[in-house]
């Protein structure tokens, strides 16, 4: 079989990754499940035939994963959808993840994506972050709230991703998508030069070096909407990895900026429904007099007491969504359980939502 074969099965089973290893099969993910999908075990020159053919499908050349042994890029296939890839080296071979990404942009209640957190697409101005780990759905809300925006504003919005997942067509914005290595050198050139291009709103798919946070919240700074992405579990942990990115003699000017161009975090994480389907559960954070005395105070851990705490309608704790979910009975009682922050008070909250 071709890669292409490969890659309608995937899409035909509703797969979120394609896995192409040597020494093991051509496999699909689905519901955080695995499944093999080729007859036999992938050899090292089958594996590298098949990524090169995605290659070919993306009409790239391979330079650049021969000179630093690994490559991400997207491609799209008329009529099927479109893929991101990412492609190494393991055991001396050539090996490639690939995710599925459906042509238009995802429907937000069908996602499961709370309207208190799509409401944070009426934001003008300051930085909102877009925090989980791994394969928690990030780019799924994040292509959602640049939707709503594009939908209801007259902006310019600049995306500056690696690579492009979500194909945005101008609606009431003007939406000019830039993809590291091919539109532009790299994230940091893209977003000093961006600000010359009389942007409204920037969203930055990946927010992680010293670099980008500074001139992240410099953007903000100006009256922008800068939306970022973090690899962080929750609001305490996204703010405590940008202010300890930087030497100790800089964070307490860090932390007042951030006190000041901060406006939200959005954290997430995908859970198994009861139905089979993943389903995601929020924490959100909205900035507030006492969220920014935290900050400039160094007394970060303290406002995941303050999101517990806040107004039902401006924030939302992971543990109240999860209850939120259980009460829909959308996930069963273990699943909240192994997620639950406060295991023994979920027990209780739990026993009276199903008394």
């Amino acid at each position: 079989m071709q890669v292409l074969d490969y890659l309608k099965t995937a899409v035909q089973e509703g797969a979120s990754d394609l896995f192409i290893v040597a020494g093991g099969y051509v496999s699909v993910k689905s519901d955080k499940r695995i499944r093999n999908i080729s007859a036999e075990r992938v050899s090292p020159d089958a594996s590298e035939t098949l990524i090169r053919e995605l290659y070919e499908l993306a009409e790239r050349s391979d330079e650049l994963c021969k000179q630093s042994k690994k490559d991400n890029f997207s491609l799209s296939v008329a009529g099927l959808a479109r893929f991101r890839v990412n492609v190494f080296h393991q055991r001396g071979s050539l090996a490639a993840v690939v995710r599925v990404i459906q042509f238009g942009i995802p429907d937000w209640q069908e996602m499961g994506i709370k309207e208190q957190v799509m409401s944070l697409a009426e934001l003008s101005r300051g930085l909102l972050l877009v925090t989980g780990l791994a394969g928690s759905g990030k780019s799924i809300t994040e292509a959602c709230l640049i939707d709503r925006i594009n939908q209801t504003r007259d902006c310019h919005i600049i995306t500056i991703e690696n690579p492009i997942e979500y194909l945005h067509r101008d609606q009431r914005s003007i939406v000019s998508q830039q993809e590291v290595a091919i539109d532009v050198e790299d994230s940091v050139t893209a977003l000093q030069d961006c600000l010359l291009q009389a942007p409204d709103v920037i969203f930055l798919s990946e927010m992680q070096s010293p670099e980008l946070i500074r001139l992240a919240i410099s953007a903000a700074e100006t009256g922008r909407l800068v939306i970022g992405t973090l690899y962080a579990k929750d609001a305490v942990s996204a703010i405590d990895y940008m202010i300890h990115s930087f030497p100790v003699d800089q964070q307490d000017t860090l932390r007042m900026r951030l006190s000041m161009s901060l406006r939200a975090i959005v954290s997430q994480q995908l859970l198994p429904g009861s139905d089979g389907k993943a389903i995601p559960a929020f924490e959100i954070m909205r900035m507030n007099p006492a969220i920014q005395s935290m900050i400039r105070s160094n007394e970060i851990y303290d406002i995941k007491v303050e999101i517990q705490n806040g107004k039902r309608g401006d924030m939302l704790s992971m543990d109240q969504s999860l209850l939120d979910l259980y009460s829909e009975e959308l996930i069963d009682k273990d699943v909240v359980l192994d997620h639950a922050i406060d295991q023994e008070q979920m027990r209780r909250k739990m026993w009276v939502v199903r008394a």
